[in-house]
């Protein structure tokens, strides 16, 4: 007779297994479907494939966990699958003029198989913001014509608003269902960077400010948290990890070393010292973190004026009797050829692949220098880029929208195309 394994010995081995292989186990005996089933190993699998946070768990309420898993797992396999006829294509009464900054607003549902309804916020030239919903093609809400240009844009997906900021430093915040902004606030200096995420003290907004300070607001009330000061100068990119545990900050024209704040030391009074850590690197243009990995990020960098590259850090954190020391070691670095000028709005996926524009053009490099596609689906300059671990959008200057969805396990063309709304400008309508 077969030597069963206790409970625990058995939960510790099944703790290592994949989603496909626990659902096998559970296929063996009643013992082996007992530990198979249960909810903290079902949870673990969540929160490490998709960096779920404390504040994405109260979302669940008391839906089991291996529920969770399934809906989400089909969920991103359908996006993943997505082919060009699931999209439609139809004319738009009126001009919306020319799309600039973008970012996609759908939360995923973790409560529901449904599926979630695409949309995507866009800026426009003409001072408005506007929500399209990508499968069926219609642009179903825009804001007021703004007093001055909007500048900056993020969204919440888990909240399903944007924030918006304008030339006269004013930030509001946006559900994209009513005409006026849920709230507002005015900033005494001009700002280039903001950040939207759930935190473990729930939803908030981080804004850099051109004298160095970092304001942080509580969402969606805009109520302030805390202010803190990072540099001597204007702090032009702000990211966040993907469970917001670190926050990236740096300026774009300062000789000086960009620095990496625990999110919760920025989430205190101002009267109490951040803990940061400052990366020995100069002329950084551009930063992104590796979805699904939580230390892992890749910065953008001119080098003699003229040559671009990047280079990827993995974070650390040993802590003390006393303290909490930060460090940072460097794991890959590369140098663009000659003949890619000026990247700009870059992405990373969680198979280490880097994306970015540079004129017409999407260029994929690992972080070790290997190209791996030069997509040549846009016919002028790429405007904008926005990219997140299933999807990629981007906007051209001839007002032209891209819709790209990442290859699964990292798989050959990579980045596969699903959607391209063409820009038809015409006295009374505009095709897409």
């Amino acid at each position: 007779m077969a030597v069963q394994l206790p409970h625990l010995p058995m939960a510790r081995i099944f703790s290592f297994l994949d989603g496909f292989s626990l659902l096998q186990a559970s296929q063996v005996n009643k013992h082996w479907r007992m530990v198979a089933n249960s909810d903290h190993l079902w949870k673990t699998l969540c929160v490490r494939r998709w960096h779920l946070c404390k504040c994405d768990c109260e979302w669940l309420g008391s839906q089991p966990w291996k529920q969770v898993f399934l809906q989400m797992n089909r969920r991103e396999r359908r996006m993943a699958h997505a082919r060009p006829e699931d999209f439609v294509c139809k004319e738009v009464t009126g001009n919306v003029g020319i799309l600039g900054p973008i970012a996609y607003l759908t939360r995923n549902d973790l409560t529901t198989d449904r599926p979630s309804r695409p949309i995507v916020c866009a800026v426009s030239s003409f001072d408005k913001l506007y929500a399209w919903d990508v499968q069926k093609g219609d642009i179903f809400w825009s804001s007021p014509v703004q007093d001055s240009s909007i500048t900056n844009l993020v969204t919440l997906p888990d909240l399903c608003v944007a924030v918006t900021m304008d030339m006269e430093r004013t930030i509001k915040v946006w559900d994209c269902l009513r005409e006026d902004a849920l709230s507002e606030f005015f900033m005494p200096y001009d700002c280039f960077s903001l950040i939207a995420f759930l935190s473990a003290r729930g939803p908030v907004l981080m804004v850099g400010d051109s004298t160095g300070d970092i304001y942080t607001f509580k969402m969606p009330s805009l109520t302030e948290i805390s202010r803190t000061k990072a540099f001597q100068f204007s702090v032009d990119i702000l990211r966040c990890s993907p469970c917001g545990k670190w926050v990236f900050v740096c300026g774009t024209q300062q000789c000086s070393f960009p620095k990496v704040f625990l999110t919760e030391c920025l989430l205190k009074p101002p009267d109490s010292t951040p803990l940061s850590f400052s990366l020995p690197f100069l002329s950084c243009l551009g930063a992104s973190w590796t979805p699904r990995r939580e230390n892992r990020i890749t910065l953008m960098f001119r080098r003699d004026s003229k040559k671009m590259g990047f280079m990827t850090f993995d974070l650390t954190t040993q802590k003390t009797e006393d303290k909490t020391v930060i460090g940072a070691q460097q794991i890959a670095n590369f140098l663009l050829p000659d003949h890619i000028e000026n990247p700009s709005w870059m992405g990373v996926n969680e198979a280490d692949m880097i994306v970015f524009g540079s004129g017409p053009y999407l260029f994929l490099f690992t972080i070790g220098g290997l190209l791996l596609r030069q997509l040549e689906d846009h016919q002028t300059a790429i405007r904008s880029l926005w990219v997140d671990p299933i999807r990629v959008l981007s906007t051209a200057t001839d007002g032209s929208l891209h819709v790209y969805v990442w290859e699964e396990g990292g798989r050959y063309p990579y980045l596969r195309s699903c959607c391209h709304l063409k820009h038809e400008e015409t006295e009374q309508t505009l095709g897409w």
